[in-house]
């Protein structure tokens, strides 16, 4: 009796398989139409999301994020730099962004992505935008020696919302980030301070000890579909496939806005549609503010 109904079931979801392949729009309107999604989360609701911190040892700062299967590694490198006239006291960031053939089926070997750059210069300008980091505490001997920090992202699953895990990985290796204590040498060159038998050489002492930035108004981010009257919040590599039309919004912590990005689409973003979506934001902020608060809360336990 067993056997029959097991057949049932196999033939049941292999229809249910193809109808999916064969007619994707449709088969997500019947799952819309009954306000829940084909994996089973509510409209408005956001994939489960985790941040580890000091991912790779060898960086001045790092973190991985992961929102759903998205997943994104950052990883900073701090080096002296001499600043810029217009600007001698205060250091730079650099972002790249990073999309590897393995992230990705549709990323091919040998071809840049063509969204890697487009998220390099959201990820710049939001991090710019939100004044999340006082490029003067990046100084350090005015006009002469400034530090550069390179922030490298990359992608090593791409299924979907890649910019909202790219910016909160970024952000979480900025709140880890060490800064490498530093002096002056005999030859007037700024180097790394190090112990010689466990005395501290005599050197002119820029920064004595390692320390971290004084992060403010830290940015974060949702990405959400508006499909005719339907807003779906963090949505898959699929949903997006389907359905074009995306927006993405920037609250910092405090919930000011930092941006907004509507790529094109065929739906009108209109007010009521963008004011929904800076809700679902606000509330997605405190999630991930949350989750950050808690790993570095971890990390410091594990320092002392």
């Amino acid at each position: 009796m067993g056997l029959p109904n097991a057949s049932d079931d196999l033939s049941s979801e292999m229809e249910v398989d193809a109808f999916r392949r064969l007619f994707p729009l449709r088969f997500f309107e019947r799952h819309l139409a009954e306000s829940i999604r084909p994996d089973g989360r509510p409209l408005g609701k956001a994939r489960d999301t985790s941040v580890f911190l000091g991912a790779v040892a060898s960086a001045n700062g790092s973190a991985l994020a992961k929102i759903g299967s998205t997943t994104m590694l950052t990883a900073i490198k701090m080096e002296v730099m001499t600043p810029s006239l217009e600007s001698p006291d205060e250091g730079c960031i650099a972002i790249d962004f990073h999309m590897p053939p393995i992230c990705s089926p549709i990323v091919r070997p040998g071809r840049p992505a063509e969204a890697a750059p487009v998220i390099s210069k959201q990820l710049s300008d939001t991090i710019s935008s939100s004044g999340l980091v006082n490029l003067k505490e990046l100084s350090l001997v005015n006009g002469k020696a400034a530090w550069m920090a390179y922030l490298d992202v990359y992608c090593l699953d791409a299924d979907g919302a890649l910019f909202d895990a790219a910016l909160l990985s970024a952000v979480s290796a900025l709140s880890h980030l060490q800064i490498p204590a530093v002096a002056i040498n005999d030859d007037g060159k700024i180097v790394l301070m190090y112990e010689e038998d466990g005395q501290k050489q005599a050197q002119e002492q820029v920064n004595k000890e390692k320390r971290k930035l004084t992060l403010k108004s830290i940015p974060f981010s949702l990405t959400s579909i508006l499909h005719k009257n339907y807003i779906l919040a963090d949505p898959t590599a699929e949903e997006e496939s389907i359905m074009e039309t995306l927006v993405t919004i920037a609250l910092d912590s405090s919930g000011q806005l930092i941006s907004l990005y509507k790529p094109g689409g065929s739906v009108l973003a209109y007010t009521a549609a963008l004011q929904d979506c800076v809700a679902l934001t606000r509330q997605r902020v405190k999630e991930l503010k949350s989750i950050l608060d808690e790993q570095n809360s971890v990390m410091e336990i594990e320092q002392d």
